[in-house]
């Protein structure tokens, strides 16, 4: 039976190279994006039998409306990648980032993956061996918070979080939960003197999808390594 893999934020950058990269490996992706535009462009990148849906998930009513939408397509869900993210906090440091700011970066980046997989979860427990990756980044680990970038790194901190409580509470289902720390990416968020190219950056995330064993719960990975919370 062909897999199913659903891919957050798959417009552009890291989210449409793992869904190419997912296609080519036999996946029947559905790419989440936030307009009808932007999926039918993505559609025709990737190819195939490619479908997406728009959700935006900052909002809670935009995710259970596409997760009711791709559950009257398909049986069952078996990678959920939770890529889409913001990084807002240039020219901005901890002392002088609003509430406002924080509350904007937590919508998308941390409180988006939870309700995401509270609302596809149905789909993934149809699956034998469910896979949710949670993109986050070194700068959400203890040892890699940066004053100067403090929505987007504490963002990525709690969103660990979340993997190790959603990796404990799902592990006896089956459902392996882990993030993944892609490295300094060539995208639009990263910018053009990013390290990594997004090939390299989405290389590491396609294996926790497709490759790594499924045992594998509740760690955190760069190119393929277990890394520090």
């Amino acid at each position: 039976m062909q897999k199913t893999a659903l891919i957050t934020g798959a417009s552009r950058g890291l989210g449409l190279q793992t869904s190419q990269e997912l296609h080519k490996r036999g996946y029947q992706v559905i790419l989440g994006v936030r307009s009808n535009d932007a999926g039918a462009k993505a559609v025709q990148t990737v190819g195939g039998n490619t479908q997406f849906v728009v959700i935006d998930v900052a909002e809670s009513e935009s995710i259970f409306a596409a997760a009711e939408q791709v559950g009257q397509r398909i049986s069952q869900l078996d990678v959920l990648v939770n890529n889409a993210g913001i990084y807002p906090d240039e020219g901005v440091s901890i002392l002088d980032s609003t509430r406002e700011q924080f509350h904007e970066t937590f919508e998308t980046n941390t409180f988006g993956p939870l309700v995401v997989v509270q609302a596809f979860l149905p789909l993934l427990r149809k699956s034998p061996a469910a896979r949710v990756v949670n993109i986050s980044s070194g700068y959400g680990q203890l040892g890699g918070l940066s004053a100067d970038v403090p929505s987007y790194c504490l963002s990525k901190l709690a969103l660990n979080g979340v993997t190790l409580m959603l990796a404990d509470k799902l592990r006896s289902e089956r459902i392996a939960v882990n993030s993944v720390c892609p490295g300094w990416v060539r995208t639009d968020m990263g910018g053009a003197n990013a390290t990594r190219s997004i090939e390299e950056g989405a290389a590491g995330i396609v294996w926790l999808a497709a490759e790594a064993p499924h045992e594998l719960t509740g760690k955190f990975f760069r190119d393929g390594a277990e890394i520090e919370w």
